[in-house]
């Protein structure tokens, strides 16, 4: 099992190169941004509140609270934001515990990142319960840390996680290669100063300076990561 930050590693030896690659997990490496918007229409209809699907673009790939607070404002739901989490949390941890599937082209760049030793970190908004539950399936070993969302004092869209994740792995944000699949974890790595992949999930991304877009992780693999950071010089 990884935890947030350990002592920080060493550099690679050449400062221009890619020093690390930082990934988000729900939508980038596993499926489960569904399996999030089941949870709510599950929990919401106990409490007899019907959710409407408009709403899943909103609340999909942010912070556990901002998504939860959303929801409660929009049906008037009489539950408070900790209760509120609890159950989402139980709900989404029993659909997990039957089984994550990884998205296409996830298991091969993993094992490529492993084989040649780049160091790599899972970045989440997720709780700490979920993270640990999800990487017995993408394998714990893969990862030097993981950072979860309830062990940082502002998560994304915030840079605070990201910048975490280099410190960590002892690396300059810079020379980070991001992978992540919304809006919300896009602008968290951004802001942080790392070099962006975005691999659309649920809502359309566009590229801009800094962020390269791709159709699937099966467009990614360790030598367009290291080109992207090389291109910056």
């Amino acid at each position: 099992m990884t935890s947030t930050v350990p002592a920080p590693m060493a550099r690679t030896a050449d400062g221009s190169a890619l020093q690390a690659v930082l990934l988000d997990m729900d939508g980038t490496l596993v499926d489960t941004e569904g399996f999030w918007w089941d949870a709510e229409v599950e929990v919401f209809a106990a409490l007899g509140h019907p959710l409407d699907e408009s709403w899943r673009d909103v609340v999909v790939g942010g912070p556990m609270t901002r998504s939860a607070g959303y929801l409660i404002q929009a049906t008037g739901a009489e539950i408070t934001l900790a209760e509120l989490t609890v159950l989402l949390n139980e709900s989404f941890v029993d659909r997990i515990s039957r089984g994550v599937p990884l998205m296409p082209g996830a298991e091969r760049l993993l094992a490529e990142l492993a084989r040649h030793n780049v160091p790599t970190a899972l970045v989440s908004a997720s709780h700490r319960e979920i993270i640990d539950r999800v990487l017995r399936s993408l394998g714990p070993e893969r990862f030097a840390l993981s950072i979860a969302g309830d062990e940082v004092g502002r998560t994304k869209p915030h840079p605070d996680p990201y910048l975490l994740a280099a410190k960590g792995l002892g690396a300059h944000p810079s020379r980070c290669a991001v992978i992540e699949d919304t809006a919300t974890g896009v602008a968290a790595a951004e802001a942080a100063g790392c070099r962006v992949v975005a691999v659309p999930s649920v809502t359309g991304i566009l590229p801009a300076p800094g962020r390269t877009v791709v159709g699937s992780l099966e467009d990614v693999d360790l030598t367009f990561l290291r080109g992207l950071i090389a291109g910056m010089n």
